[in-house]
């Protein structure tokens, strides 16, 4: 029965390169259809997906790119007048024979930029097999991240290993992801997930801390339904710079830390979930759509 799973999984994935390589957009309904269990509306798109989907389908702007890279976003920032919301990287790196271990510290973090969930976090040098750690790497930087889930953004963006200060609170513990749905500019809405890596916990919030109740019933769980989150005391200063840096998009999520009272800006994400979250009641998913108002067409990229 393995077997025969994983011979399922493979053709699935194959299918799905197929697919990306020859259209995008049939790729996009086919992915659509499977993880949402609905048709996909491009015609006419009302609801978050739909219009997530449309943005990444029809307006290629280069900067969607450029943001979307873990490092390329560091110079978006910086160009923006925004640099103390960026968190120290140690180097960069092209190739994973690049990197000098014996240099690094005993806590950081390697993330490769093109991609989405290639991170390395080590907590202790001394505990970190080198020789996995490279292998994942190389497995990471030689993925087209594009052909997961048609996420063809990610194509156009160049494989780097950046190498980041290893961030934590001072119970030791990884730090709270703040992550702030920007619609045409304006922040509007701010998804919690706490306790990364063990059992992760999700809240919505709009800009007044007010707890939105937003999972579907199938979806709750007693750690996702049973806390409150307390604000952040960098909340002003993540909704300014969410501001500032999501101007030009029709949608950017814009992903922060709270850091002893310091906004740190982690990534900018583009498409949410692949933009087939499945989370989400059908109601906020339509209220979400509403918040977008969708451009013009727009080519940019290939």
């Amino acid at each position: 029965m393995k077997m025969y799973l994983k011979f399922k999984k493979r053709v699935s994935a194959l299918y799905t390169t197929f697919l990306i390589n020859i259209s995008p957009v049939l790729a996009t309904k086919y992915l659509y259809k499977k993880r949402t269990g609905r048709r996909l509306n491009l015609k006419s798109p009302r609801n978050f997906n739909e219009k997530v989907n449309w943005l990444k389908l029809y307006w290629r702007h280069p900067l969607v790119a450029k943001c979307g890279d873990k490092y390329e976003m560091r110079e978006y920032v910086k160009e923006n007048n925004c640099p103390e919301i960026l968190t120290n990287i140690y180097n960069v790196y092209y190739d994973i024979s690049d990197i000098d271990w014996n240099s690094l510290p005993q806590k950081f973090v390697i993330k490769v930029t093109n991609g989405c969930g290639f991170n390395i976090i080590c907590r202790d040098k001394r505990k970190l097999d080198i020789n996995e750690t490279k292998n994942q790497i190389n497995k990471w930087m030689n993925t087209n991240y594009s052909l997961k889930a048609a996420e063809i953004h990610y194509k156009k963006m160049t494989p780097r290993i950046i190498c980041e200060k290893f961030l934590e609170t001072k119970d030791n513990s990884l730090p709270i992801d703040y992550k702030i749905f920007c619609f045409n500019g304006s922040p509007s809405l701010i998804l919690v997930t706490t306790e990364r890596g063990e059992v992760v916990k999700r809240f919505m919030n709009d800009l007044n801390w007010n707890k939105i109740d937003y999972i579907k019933d199938s979806h709750i769980t007693y750690e996702e339904t049973v806390e409150t989150i307390e604000k952040p005391s960098s909340l002003k200063e993540m909704v300014y710079y969410a501001k500032q840096l999501a101007k030009p998009f029709p949608f950017v999520r814009m992903d922060f830390y709270d850091l002893e009272g310091q906004a740190i800006l982690g990534e900018m994400t583009f498409t949410p979930d692949g933009g087939y979250a499945n989370r989400y009641k059908e109601d906020i998913l339509i209220k979400m759509g509403d918040m977008i108002k969708l451009p013009k067409k727009l080519k940019g990229y290939r």
